[in-house]
């Protein structure tokens, strides 16, 4: 692995390092299969007289995803607070630019609220002492019945990022905000979280 200058997460600094060097193990280089399956399964649900979903991908990195998304038809807006991140974004999802935007997602006001919010290794990116604030962020900036989904990985180093958390910890933290509606294992994992992570979709209470 590299030697980088920057060691804290919470700082854009870190991450910033990371995307320069091209030490990404956490990108995907493309679009996992259950986010495609759920982007779909809501096109097919939907009809001309159903608005089209509002999504939020927080921590978004390379933000591949969001193509999927727009093209969908879903009104869909990537945020990361790297500027890297952001930069490398733009190269990838040329057709979305202003659907683009450099924010930290614990401040971030997104113009409308969010049907979606996307989980794809933001939870685990930040230090555990930091889960809560993002749990309370997620109930806060989603509507009732509004859709908490994607990817949580789960591991009991205290070494990261990634950071893994027990399957017991994560139940708490959401609980008390969101019911578990859908749980897959997940067929396509990265090296970095192969084994030990899943796909679940969380209904806003």
């Amino acid at each position: 692995m590299p030697e980088f200058d920057t060691r804290d997460p919470l700082d854009p600094g870190f991450w910033d390092e990371r995307f320069a060097r091209q030490f990404m193990p956490w990108d995907q280089g493309g679009i996992p299969e259950q986010l495609r399956s759920l982007v779909a399964s809501r096109d097919a649900a939907a009809d001309a007289h159903v608005v089209s979903p509002v999504a939020l991908i927080p921590g978004a990195g390379s933000a591949y995803e969001l193509d999927l998304m727009c093209e969908a038809g879903w009104e869909a807006t990537a945020i990361d607070f790297s500027p890297n991140a952001v930069a490398r974004a733009q190269q990838v999802v040329r057709r979305w630019p202003e659907r683009i935007v450099q924010a930290d997602f614990f401040t971030y006001q997104p113009p409308r609220p969010p049907d979606v919010i996307y989980e794809r290794a933001f939870l685990c990116a930040l230090p555990p002492a930091h889960r809560l604030r993002v749990v309370q962020r997620w109930a806060e900036l989603l509507p009732h019945d509004g859709l908490l989904a994607g990817y949580f990985f789960f591991d009991e180093s205290e070494k990261g990022p990634p950071f893994g958390i027990a399957r017991a910890e994560l139940d708490a933290l959401l609980a008390p905000y969101f019911t578990l509606v859908e749980e897959e294992p997940v067929p396509d994992s990265l090296p970095v979280f192969e084994g030990k992570e899943r796909w679940m979709e969380w209904r806003r209470r």
